[in-house]
């Protein structure tokens, strides 16, 4: 199984991920330390107590990091050849332990690559909602994309595997 390659992004196309994720406060806590983000917010109930949330607010990281592996096996698995950047990274509503989040990524835009004959830029919006449908995340991640061997790809770690997610598991 493989994501897509360069030509193989419709710009507009809008793919509702099939995961879901219940996120925990051991998610919570380990990434946070693991991060050294000592923040009290992310770790401390009575801290948190005293805040406009009441209680303890999910680590916005994580929660970018989740929301962005999201649509790896549906749209880049193997097919990447790394990130270029993300832009307007925002956090519309809070996440809390015991939310279950999905994902959406749209296609925004996509051009040839002017320095590699091998690859092109993709711009996805990826958006994240919890179980109430309230959108808790959104970014715009520009990302290297392969192209096929047909194409003049040559990535490595695609040649072997052609066999593209399937529509149905798209959709």
């Amino acid at each position: 199984m493989r994501g897509l390659y360069f030509e193989e992004f419709e710009v507009g196309r809008v793919y509702r991920h099939p995961f879901t994720r219940t996120v925990t406060e051991s998610d919570n806590v380990l990434f946070t330390s693991l991060t050294m983000n000592t923040q009290p917010l992310h770790l401390d109930h009575e801290f948190a107590k005293g805040t406009i949330h009441g209680r303890p607010l999910f680590n916005s990281l994580f929660t970018l990091a989740l929301v962005g592996g999201f649509h790896v096996l549906e749209l880049t698995f193997g097919t990447t050849l790394g990130n270029l950047g993300y832009d307007k990274v925002e956090f519309p509503h809070p996440v809390f332990h015991g939310d279950t989040l999905r994902g959406e990524t749209t296609i925004l835009d996509k051009r040839e690559s002017k320095s590699r004959t091998d690859s092109g830029i993709v711009w996805f919006e990826h958006r994240g909602y919890n179980q109430h449908d309230e959108l808790i995340m959104r970014c715009t991640r520009v990302g290297l994309m392969a192209k096929s061997p047909e194409h003049g790809g040559s990535n490595p770690a695609v040649q072997g595997d052609t066999t593209p997610v399937s529509e149905e598991q798209r959709a």
